[in-house]
């Protein structure tokens, strides 16, 4: 068996973030009284997320203040007079009550866990991902759940998947595999760290990045392949 160790990331790897990620936006918006309409306001919001979680992954600005400033620039563009500490909250809480599995994760990591150590290494907010991700409905065939904000360390960061082998006791990084669906934070990490890496690319979009990893995965299945190959 060539690899005793997988690492997993969280969102849109195992977990259907989008999904959640709607979920938890939409109700919070009905919980502030808006006249919610996800064509119109998510993707103002989406726009904003996403740019500042690359902001993020330069360096350029911490998960605490990404916690609020989303949402201050989300209310400056409406031109609403909203307090973006309290919808933060309320977001989070939300958040951190929406989890949703991928058809095929849950029979992957339990199949998985009778062969291998499983550990997730998520970049997220503790508060979300505590509740989301090690308390969900597969956190219990996980030898480790290693969060981002809790550490205070980041994918690509080596040192965050330094961390996790360590916890877990491994001494031979030739034998852990990490599977994630963002070549510049799971397969990047993977490479900073000296560990084979899957991406998972349900999209098969193409990768124009310089980060090539091991190997590549259009659907969660084919990981099975790999493993006994």
């Amino acid at each position: 068996m060539k690899y005793e160790i997988i690492m997993f990331d969280a969102d849109d790897t195992l977990f259907d973030f989008s999904k959640a990620e709607k979920e938890a936006f939409r109700k919070t918006m009905l919980d502030y009284g808006f006249d919610y309409d996800e064509k119109y306001h998510y993707s103002i919001y989406a726009h904003i997320n996403n740019s500042l979680w690359k902001d993020f992954d330069n360096g350029l600005i911490t998960q605490e203040k990404l916690k609020y400033e989303r949402f201050r620039k989300f209310f400056e563009k409406l031109q609403a007079d909203m307090d973006e500490y309290e919808f933060a909250k309320s977001y989070m809480m939300n958040l951190s009550q929406s989890s949703f599995l991928y058809d095929d994760s849950m029979s992957l990591v339990q199949d998985l866990s009778r062969k291998y150590r499983l550990t997730i290494i998520t970049n997220g907010l503790t508060a979300v991902q505590h509740n989301r991700v090690r308390n969900s409905s597969i956190g219990k065939y996980m030898d480790d759940v290693v969060i981002s904000e809790e550490v205070g360390l980041s994918k690509p960061d080596k040192r965050i998947f330094e961390h996790a082998l360590n916890n877990i006791g491994c001494t031979d990084r030739h034998k852990v595999l990490m599977v994630g669906d963002s070549l510049t934070t799971d397969i990047q990490g993977g490479i900073n760290a000296g560990i084979d890496t899957c991406w998972f690319n349900p999209g098969k979009i193409q990768n124009t990045t310089r980060f090539k990893p091991t190997y590549e995965i259009h659907s969660l299945t084919a990981l099975r392949t790999i493993l006994v190959t």
